[in-house]
């Protein structure tokens, strides 16, 4: 009988020992999912810094050279330089029945032209 409450007596303690290591503050559990964590933040770290990267070379571009400035002011802001020629083309919409005449939807195309430096002139 005394061997009995001594063996439970031991399993309870043997027990009481585990639970801090399984459940406890720093345990087996906690540790795992701040593994999980970890790497999802390490993944999300990674995403931004390839994105910073294409801002940093995005930002060097605009202040070293003029071709990254003019790129966007045209793609952006429609500007077109002073000697140059704005046309503005309509895509005609894909129709169904060709007996059926509509007119044009959708933004227009948009292209910058220049005109030659040295172009003939006609006689």
């Amino acid at each position: 009988m005394l061997l009995r409450w001594l063996a439970l007596v031991f399993v309870v303690l043997i027990a009481a020992l585990q639970y801090p290591m399984w459940l406890g503050k720093g345990g087996w559990l906690q540790v795992r999912d701040l593994d999980r964590q970890l790497a999802a933040q390490k993944e999300s770290n990674s995403r931004l810094k390839l994105r910073n990267d294409a801002l940093d070379a995005e930002v060097r571009d605009l202040k070293n050279g003029f071709e990254a400035v003019e790129e966007r002011a045209r793609a952006e802001l429609g500007m077109v330089k002073q000697d140059e020629v704005f046309f503005q083309l309509q895509q005609p919409a894909p129709q169904a029945d060709p007996s059926i005449s509509t007119v044009a939807s959708g933004p227009p195309a948009s292209l910058p032209i220049r005109p030659a430096a040295d172009s003939p002139q006609p006689r």
